[in-house]
């Protein structure tokens, strides 16, 4: 069975066709730079650029796998979360192609997108796993039960972990995004030169909080000279990274081991943080459990991973008409 993915939450437009929720067969992608200079994502120029894109980046792709009523089996769309301009845009184009194909239409939630962009990394995966959703906005613990059934066990009580990424980047004037940028700068810091706060719980929760964090580094920059940060950048930013991959990789662990399950797959587009991953697996082997990882591009949003998720929700008969709306604060269910 193929599905006919579109994604278009925020400042990505994709289009993907996967088979059996498993194999991509076309994968195309466009990411909007636009928003570098502003120092975040604007959203009125991310939905006109939705607009403008959707239709040339489906070509493309059709290129690729000839895309017809005859060589699909359903189309599958990001209904939520994301920007609602971003989101109708998407929506709508999937709206017609299902109504002018005579498709089925199944709406699918971005996050759970995520969790199926493991399925992709490893065609063997199978729940029960726990999956930490980590991403510029959101930062979710999650225990699959199977697939399309979860149990939330965690979330951020504020900032997301990519987010507060961004804003840290922002204060040490690296621009926008700032994820990337600080990991590249991090390798070659001392990660111990700061010793930043990290929130704390109560055992059994796994929650995060990341707003403290980014205050504290704050605070510590306030009296430093220009020739200061420019010194000890690496450091800085090896210090704060440290402390994020701490509190996203100890709660994640703590619930894995609580629950009795020996795998966590980690999504979203902070699992491109290449000391993440190190860190994690390092942790992860001392308790014995396994961690996987999707490829660098399915980390990010993309339509192959939607497509995944809407090929297993048509498995258990789920469809959706033609009345669904977009909703930009669309819980995981």
């Amino acid at each position: 069975m193929k599905i006919l993915g579109i994604e278009t939450s925020c400042d990505e437009t994709a289009v993907a066709v996967v088979e059996d929720g498993k194999v991509v067969l076309a994968d195309f992608v466009y990411s909007q730079v636009e928003h570098s200079e502003f120092g975040g994502i604007v959203p009125e120029i991310a939905s006109r650029q939705q607009l403008r894109k959707i239709t040339p980046v489906f070509e493309t792709c059709k290129k690729a796998y000839d895309i017809s009523p005859s060589s699909i089996d359903a189309i599958a769309v990001t209904r939520g979360p994301g920007l609602i301009g971003s989101l109708m845009v998407g929506l709508n184009f999937a709206k017609a192609l299902s109504f002018g194909w005579n498709l089925p239409l199944i709406g699918v939630n971005h996050l759970e997108g995520h969790i199926f962009a493991n399925l992709l990394a490893d065609n063997s995966l199978k729940p029960p796993f726990i999956t930490l959703i980590v991403s510029g906005g959101h930062t979710l613990l999650v225990r699959v039960e199977d697939w399309c059934q979860y149990t939330i066990l965690g979330s951020t009580r504020d900032d997301a972990a990519g987010e507060a990424f961004d804003k840290v980047a922002k204060l040490l004037g690296l621009g926008y995004p700032g994820g990337y940028m600080i990991d590249q700068l991090a390798k070659v810091g001392d990660r111990e030169f700061h010793r930043f706060p990290r929130s704390h719980f109560k055992k059994g929760e796994y929650q995060f909080s990341f707003s403290g964090l980014k205050t504290s580094v704050a605070v510590y920059l306030r009296d430093k000279s220009d020739d200061f940060r420019s010194q000890y950048l690496n450091d800085i930013c090896a210090s704060f990274q440290e402390r994020v991959i701490d509190m996203l990789v100890t709660p994640s662990l703590n619930a894995a081991l609580d629950h009795g399950i020996d795998l966590v797959a980690v999504g979203g587009g902070v699992a491109a943080n290449s000391r993440l991953r190190e860190a994690f697996v390092e942790r992860a082997a001392q308790k014995g459990i396994r961690v996987l990882f999707p490829a660098f591009k399915y980390c990010t949003d993309n339509a192959a991973m939607i497509a995944s998720a809407g090929y297993f929700r048509l498995a258990r008969g789920e469809q959706s008409d033609h009345s669904l709306v977009a909703v930009p604060y669309l819980p995981l269910a």
